[in-house]
């Protein structure tokens, strides 16, 4: 069984051969403009253009907490925008980061990353401006990917 890998590096740059699919968390309310999202949108602008509408028209589809949004961004490169965060800063009711969301967005990007025969990629999701605990995410990520054989790479920042 495949664990997960820890690299120093940019997980909008992907280390390895076949395809790969680069998770990462959004927001419920529509912004994208902070945080990891920046560096997405410094390399492809469709992720952005796609969640904007994906909120934009959400009366008529499946946005929400735990959604998943599965954007092709090169012939073998796919990003997957997880709806894991409720609002975008800490307040009276806590972080924005919701554990349960994640945890159903990722179970999604495990049925997309076994379809394509994926590796899947990803910073320390839920970890920056959400507020979230890798503690409670990583055990998220080998339960959702990590068991079902899925290889997982987590990026953290070079020096």
């Amino acid at each position: 069984m495949s664990g997960i890998t820890y690299v120093r590096g940019d997980a909008t740059a992907p280390q390895g051969k076949g395809v790969k699919l680069i998770a990462h968390v959004c927001n419920d309310l529509g912004g994208w403009g902070k945080g990891f999202v920046v560096a997405l949108s410094r390399r492809w602008t469709e992720p952005e253009a796609v969640y904007r509408r994906w909120h934009r028209e959400r009366a008529g589809n499946d946005f929400g907490l735990g959604a998943v949004q599965f954007v092709q961004v090169g012939p073998y490169t796919w990003v997957a925008n997880m709806v894991g965060q409720r609002g975008m800063r800490t307040g009276s009711k806590g972080v924005p980061v919701r554990y349960e969301a994640m945890d159903k967005a990722l179970g999604a990007v495990a049925d997309k990353a076994v379809e394509l025969g994926a590796s899947v990629h990803m910073p320390r999701i839920g970890c920056g401006l959400a507020g979230g605990r890798w503690a409670r995410v990583e055990p998220l990520i080998a339960e959702r990917l990590v068991a079902r054989g899925v290889a997982v790479t987590v990026y953290d920042r070079g020096p």
